[in-house]
């Protein structure tokens, strides 16, 4: 059957576009829906200000009448511009076991890429490193933590056979907490604080993070420039992620250090594995969904990093130590019994070292973000 590709135009084909891959994995034991509430607010360019700064298409497979496979398009240009690139994108890919579908999709958007002068694409990749990253290359029968890709073997085997090369790849551990495990980090940390004249601030409300949260940001955007995916967040891009993530953290997985003069320095901020609740939801918050988010946050013994920094002037200080020292001691006292380290990058050897010292890890899942030059026809 003919394969017909059309862009979304209308709230019908977002609806389409956001709901298709639960179709897609109606019989993928290991697939996690996304919170659709987000994901409304992700893909409409009235309610995402990252579509300020970014050219983007949103494509529709249908095979007759029925939706078969969708992907989108995007040009980070501030990404573009910072790192003096010319690449495009692709994200959000999804289909049916189809090499034709699959085909006429990426297709699409090479040729799209190719007409806006990109002389690369890479994927998958959204608008930052924040959003789902990669295909799942390894860990297919594991399950799948919040904000993760859950592709199915054959996109790795499709991507590759269309000459795509790998570019980015991507580490998640599993790791037992301890109290033999809190203990590694203790001493040295002491050492640490009493040296460096450091305050470590932990906190028993959200309300009381409200005033770091700014400071905290900052930090994000002088530190994270040279991770690989990285866009800098806006005030209002700032605003809309404290807004989202605020409300499902424990503050006491909260732990930010100051220096003398009451400067952030550097932070972590850890949350309970939400994906037993989300899963239970279908990824609708009403009208029961968030009973079950709530359910599973007090319930999950399972703690998932979710972001840190340190000061470029403060690293290699030992801080790391403070900060995992605080971390694992209170997550310990809640009653978590195993940690998730979230997407590592295979390159960051300090952050892989400071997991793989951790007696009893496990490397579960892998990812590949994969990257082609573009040729045109004739070339």
């Amino acid at each position: 059957m003919t394969i017909d590709i059309k862009e979304v135009e209308n709230k019908k084909d977002l609806r389409t576009f956001i709901f298709l891959p639960e179709k897609i994995h109606a019989d993928h034991k290991q697939w996690l829906p996304p919170l659709y509430m987000d994901e409304w607010k992700l893909f409409s360019p009235d309610k995402n200000t990252s579509f300020e700064h970014c050219t983007t298409i949103r494509l529709l497979a249908y095979e007759g009448t029925t939706p078969v496979g969708r992907i989108m398009g995007l040009i980070q240009h501030n990404y573009n511009q910072i790192h003096k690139q010319n690449s495009a994108r692709f994200a959000f890919f999804e289909c049916y076991e189809s090499q034709e579908v699959f085909n006429a999709l990426i297709k699409y958007v090479e040729q799209w890429a190719l007409g806006h002068g990109c002389q690369d694409i890479i994927g998958p990749m959204g608008f930052s490193d924040k959003d789902p990253q990669g295909f799942l290359t390894s860990g297919f029968g594991e399950e799948t933590m919040m904000v993760t890709n859950c592709s199915l073997p054959f996109m790795k085997d499709f991507i590759e056979a269309e000459g795509y090369r790998p570019y980015v790849h991507l580490y998640q551990y599993d790791v037992p907490l301890t109290r033999d495990v809190a203990k590694h980090y203790k001493p040295f940390a002491q050492r640490v604080e009493e040296r460096n004249g450091i305050h470590v601030l932990e906190f028993t409300s959200t309300h009381a993070v409200k005033p770091y949260i700014q400071p905290v940001f900052e930090l994000i955007n002088k530190t994270y420039r040279d991770i690989y995916g990285f866009s800098t967040l806006s005030d209002v891009e700032i605003k809309e992620f404290s807004t989202r993530f605020l409300p499902l953290l424990n503050a006491r997985l909260i732990k930010i250090i100051t220096n003398c003069e009451g400067e952030v320095i550097a932070f972590v901020v850890a949350m309970a594995d939400l994906s037993k609740g989300i899963k239970k939801a279908g990824g609708r918050l009403f009208p029961s969904g968030w009973f079950h988010l709530l359910r599973a946050a007090g319930k999950s013994k399972r703690l998932v990093l979710l972001l840190g920094a340190i000061s470029v002037e403060m690293r290699n200080k030992g801080l790391d130590a403070v900060l995992g020292d605080r971390l694992l001691r209170s997550a310990i006292k809640i009653g978590f019994t195993s940690l998730d380290s979230h997407l590592i990058m295979k390159d960051n050897y300090k952050m892989r070292r400071e997991i793989e010292r951790m007696e009893g890890h496990r490397l579960y899942k892998t990812y590949g973000i994969y990257s082609k030059v573009l040729e045109k026809k004739g070339d």
